[in-house]
Order: structure tokens, then sequence, then C-alpha cells
């Protein structure tokens, strides 16, 4: 592995991807998120809104999940604008990985990298995850809790959907993180010593 990336997959609300941006500001190396998919809207020429709407969503079975003139478009009309976005997406992200070191949020990035990266998963208890979300959000606890147990089902569909692997399967990663457990601070200090060691 020439480059050192770390791949972050995180459950909804357990505060992954602060962990990550703390991560690569304590690394000084960029933490690749939703830019991903404005690389991806440059590249594809399709609007960032639209490939927003699908970001880390699997496609339904029974539609088209844009109502986009873009969808019809010949190159695009037999593909869901989500597979049409992974692909892409995948293409980025092993680009990326060859040419910096740095962290990807989300998007089965280590799945795609496999062993060349340090793969890590962020979770916490629902009930700490619902207080997060609701805090974050600005909303009731009750509503953070519908909330936060739909964005689980959409991220667990669209891992398993894309990778043939289980979401909460704790084997296919390297290190795996209670969130609720330590503090930000102590998390980042965790993983840039596990950075640090990569390649040693």
């Amino acid at each position: 592995m020439s480059k050192r990336v770390i791949s972050i997959n995180r459950l909804f609300g357990s505060n992954g991807r602060n962990i990550g941006k703390a991560l690569s500001e304590e690394l000084g190396i960029h933490c690749y998120d939703k830019d991903l998919i404005q690389i991806a809207s440059k590249e594809q020429g399709l609007p960032y809104e639209e490939l927003l709407k699908v970001d880390e969503k699997r496609a339904s079975q029974w539609r088209y999940p844009l109502e986009e003139p873009a969808q019809m478009e010949s190159q695009y009309r037999f593909y869901p604008m989500n597979d049409v976005l992974f692909q892409a997406q995948q293409d980025i992200i092993r680009f990326i990985a060859k040419r910096e070191e740095c962290i990807f949020i989300g998007r089965c990035a280590g799945q795609i990298l496999g062993e060349d990266c340090l793969k890590v998963f962020i979770h916490a208890p629902f009930e700490y995850r619902v207080q997060v979300a609701a805090k974050r959000m600005e909303i009731p606890e009750r509503d953070a809790r519908t909330y936060v147990k739909k964005a689980d089902k959409e991220r667990r569909s669209f891992y398993e959907y894309f990778t043939d692997e289980k979401w909460m399967d704790m084997s296919t990663y390297d290190i795996c993180i209670d969130s609720s457990r330590f503090t930000k601070e102590q998390i980042v200090k965790m993983l840039k010593v596990a950075y640090e060691s990569m390649g040693a």
C-alpha cells in the first residue's frame, strides 16, 4: 500500500463524520465526504442536487429515483441514478486513494479499497444516537428516533446491496469504536496512532 488511507463507516448519530473531519485536521490530510458527489456531478454532467437525493441509498426496484430529464438520457436510461452515482464514486475513490493519503466517509470506501485502507466503524447505542440527532437537527426526540431508524435502514440497504456483505458484521472492519464511551479527542488520538502505524 503506497498511500495511507482510512475509511470510516458509521451509524447515524454516532458522530462518525465529525470524528473523520477532526482526524483529517489532526493529520493534515483531506477528508472526502459529500465532495465525492460534487466530483461525480462534474464528471457525469449531472445536477449535484439530484445526485444528493440518491447518495448512500439503494435504488427502488419499482421506480427510478429521480424525476429528472437526465435519467432519460440514453447513457442512463436503463440504470437507476443510484447505480450511476455509486459507479462514479467507486472510480473516484480508487483514483484518489492512489494519489494521496486521505480519509473517506461512508460510500462503501472500505470495501471498494479492500486491504488498501484501514477500515473503521463508528457506532453507539441507539438512544445515545437519538439524543445526538435530536440536538443536531433541533427536533423532538420522538422524531429523531424515527429519523435514526430510517437512516440506519437506508445505509444498511445501500451497503449490503453494493458490497454483498453485512453492514453490522464487525469482522469486516479493522477497528470498531463505540463513540459513546470516549470523547471525540480520545477517538482521534486512537485513530492517529493507528494511522501512523500503517505501513510500519
